[in-house]
């Protein structure tokens, strides 16, 4: 399974894995966004450690899930990016609309 979710209180942590595209996107979405509905949390942590890939289709990814916690007062933080990933997130201007929480972006990588 591309996401593992563990509910925490009022926090949701959404731990991805393997290669998003088009194909994965749909699934993870579909999962995340039932976890939001059933849980409720004011913020949604994406653990992009266990990703090994990422295409257009994860930033849609994550901008649809920060319209949904944003419409119910929440936020979302993403986590533990690629260097990779965190180019496609920083090109995409991602990090304007969510904090990306990652030590290299902090020394300016």
């Amino acid at each position: 399974m591309p996401v593992l979710i563990n509910a925490k209180k009022d926090r949701l942590v959404a731990f991805l894995s393997g290669e998003i595209d088009h194909h994965s996107a749909k699934e993870i979405r579909s999962e995340i966004d039932i976890s939001i509905v059933k849980n409720a949390p004011s913020l949604l942590e994406m653990d992009f450690s266990g990703v090994s890939f990422m295409d257009s289709s994860g930033i849609g990814l994550v901008m649809g899930r920060c319209k949904s916690m944003n419409a119910c007062g929440g936020r979302v933080i993403v986590k533990n990016v690629s260097p990779e990933i965190q180019k496609v997130m920083l090109l995409s201007g991602l990090d304007r609309i969510v904090t990306i929480s990652n030590s290299s972006l902090q020394k300016g990588v």
